[in-house]
């Protein structure tokens, strides 16, 4: 039988012949500019038409970064508890249950330590995909254990930012992850050990009010959002109305919060670079 039919409004296909076309093989950005997944991926998932630089998690920014996607990952196993018995829609360890199960994750950060053109690093990569890449307990454990290890194996520390800002859930105990992280990247600093924040789409909440911009260097990507409070709610405190690039990475850049501003795939040759030059090593190629 043919697999579509002709009638009098024109060419039907039969609705059990209609062919579906597979999710994934195409990114619209928010310009509107469509591309390839694969070629995408290629292109460190930047559009390539617009420049666009799409959110990515520890899974791509480890294979960015790491010598032939080689690393060890530290404290793989650490999950959240549940000490205070929050429920709002949900209870809570439903929600940490099902972003598991969505993500494959066990948090919202991950820590590797492997080879970055031939130098050990220790990156403790957030996910934004895991409860909106929140602070919890966990994210604030894991960074400071990175920190303990960079301390204790005198290896650079890259944190990769990308956070909703605190878990709720967690109430008090996740606002006391902003001093505790606090805390180690200032012994990383006492000790001259280099610590590099790299802030993606979007840095905002607890996560920038700590590790986020405590950085021997900040740096971003294009267009990310950085920022503490929203928008609305800056403007409704100071009651002055505010510029159209308000919290982007270029408004920040400007005004002295960010050392610079990198594309997706000159990120591995920058971070090496700040490194070589401040540990006096030979430049590499």
């Amino acid at each position: 039988m043919a697999w579509f039919k002709r009638t009098k409004k024109g060419i039907q296909t039969a609705t059990e012949d209609k062919k579906d076309v597979p999710k994934g093989l195409w990114y619209k950005s928010p310009t509107g500019k469509i591309v390839d997944a694969e070629e995408l991926a290629r292109n460190f998932y930047v559009s390539p038409e617009d420049g666009y630089h799409v959110r990515i998690g520890s899974k791509e920014y480890f294979e960015i970064l790491f010598d032939d996607n080689k690393f060890k990952e530290l404290d793989a196993n650490l999950t959240s508890k549940d000490p205070l018995k929050f429920e709002d829609k949900k209870k809570y360890p439903d929600r940490i249950q099902e972003a598991e199960k969505k993500t494959g994750l066990k948090d919202a950060i991950r820590v590797g330590v492997g080879k970055s053109k031939g130098k050990d690093l220790v990156v403790a990569c957030m996910d934004f995909s895991f409860v909106g890449g929140s602070m919890g307990s966990v994210v604030g454990e894991k960074i400071a254990r990175a920190a303990k290890y960079s301390l204790d194996n005198r290896i650079p520390l890259m944190i990769i930012s990308k956070s909703g800002g605190a878990r709720m859930q967690e109430a008090v105990l996740s606002l006391m992850q902003l001093a505790k992280t606090s805390v180690m990247i200032a012994q990383l600093a006492e000790e001259k050990i280099p610590y590099i924040s790299l802030c993606t789409d979007p840095t905002t909440g607890g996560t920038t009010a700590s590790y986020a911009m405590l950085g021997d260097i900040n740096i971003s990507e294009p267009g990310a959002l950085i920022g503490f409070a929203g928008p609305r709610v800056v403007k409704d405190t100071t009651g002055k109305d505010l510029p159209d690039d308000f919290q982007t990475a270029e408004f920040l850049k400007e005004h002295g919060f960010l050392d610079f501003i990198t594309h997706r795939r000159d990120l591995k040759d920058k971070v090496n670079l700040y490194l070589d030059l401040i540990q006096n090593q030979e430049i590499r190629a």
